[in-house]
């Protein structure tokens, strides 16, 4: 996904929301949780949680993060991307 600066209409710094889905395991959310505090090390622990879908098979993980710039919404959602692990970010 390419983030289209010209279509922003964000103003940065400010609180982002982010849901990142993906296969229900044992390990997606420390996966998940251990890229986004590289991209946004300030997260804190009371803007985190999760959601199983109906049948438990998929994990929606939910953060709010001190969003920078568009830069960094790229860069963490490539990276998140990358793990193959992710099935959608929004």
């Amino acid at each position: 996904m390419q983030i289209d600066e010209d279509s922003i209409k964000i103003q940065f710094p400010c609180d982002y929301p982010v849901k990142v889905m993906g296969k229900n395991s044992d390990d997606f959310s420390d996966v998940v949780l251990e890229v986004i505090r590289r991209h946004a090390p300030d997260l804190r622990e009371e803007n985190i949680s999760f959601r199983p879908s109906r049948q438990n098979n998929y994990l929606a993980v939910n953060v709010t993060i001190y969003a920078t710039g568009v830069q960094q919404l790229q860069a963490l959602f490539d990276d998140l991307k990358a793990t193959g692990r992710v099935t959608m970010v929004l």
